[in-house]
């Protein structure tokens, strides 16, 4: 997977949405589809909401990871589910931070980490969609790390982490409390610095009660569609053929 340099900000707008009307092009009728919080998920609503409008979306049903997503989605007309109605997704769409070579990713900077990830793993495939921009040669080199925590765990977690190397910042609201999660939990924005094993770091983060996510999605996407000066491309992460 190519690297691209940081894109002019008045063309990533235009690169989000032609990565996001091809990705919209993957949903078919009948299909249980999940959607991820992401700007650039956002964006690829718009083209469903058109695709149903004509009649070619027979039957598919859309489980969003947030309430901002089902807010957009009923906004389109398209209909909204959850997991206890459709368990099992056919296809999940999502946007990301930061995506490696591998097609590794980070997410969680709109903060449904959590709930995006379990949308992820609910899907049988995992499409991202991004501009350009967000192509990096290691993870965490652009964008820190973030991290889901139980607030009841919050002072021992966020020592955990500086024991990581993570330098952890607690996000906070325009007001100076902290952000909460849809769950109530709070999160911790890592600066590690770019990654060498970042299924290292998961296995990690993965294996500490305190930590109720984290927004490393590594393995998990399929394909990656990727919009940029050279146009859109559609990327196949190294095992996923």
């Amino acid at each position: 997977m190519d690297t691209t340099p940081s894109l002019r900000p008045e063309d990533i707008a235009a690169f989000k949405r032609a990565a996001a009307g091809r990705a919209a092009t993957l949903v078919g009728p009948g299909m249980a589809v999940g959607l991820g919080h992401g700007s650039t998920a956002v964006a690829v609503v718009p083209f469903l909401g058109e695709r149903h409008r004509r009649g070619e979306l027979a039957g598919t049903v859309f489980v969003p990871a947030a309430h901002f997503m089902a807010e957009a989605l009923r906004l389109e007309g398209l209909p909204v589910a959850s997991l206890d109605d459709a368990p099992e997704l056919a296809i999940a769409i999502d946007g990301a931070d930061e995506i490696n070579p591998a097609g590794d990713c980070v997410k969680g900077g709109g903060g449904a980490l959590l709930y995006e990830k379990i949308v992820a793993q609910a899907a049988r495939r995992l499409v991202i969609v991004a501009d350009a921009g967000k192509l990096s040669p290691r993870l965490c080199a652009r964008h820190p790390l973030p991290v889901e925590i139980t607030p009841f765990a919050l002072a021992s977690e966020l020592r955990f982490l500086e024991g990581l190397g993570g330098r952890p910042a607690l996000r906070l609201r325009p007001d100076g409390d902290p952000m909460r999660t849809e769950r109530g939990n709070v999160v911790a924005d890592c600066a590690f610095g770019p990654l060498d094993d970042p299924a290292g770091l998961a296995a990690i983060l993965d294996a500490r009660a305190g930590v109720a996510g984290h927004g490393l999605f590594v393995g998990l996407a399929a394909l990656i569609v990727v919009a940029g000066p050279d146009g859109v491309r559609e990327i196949t992460p190294p095992g996923k053929a």
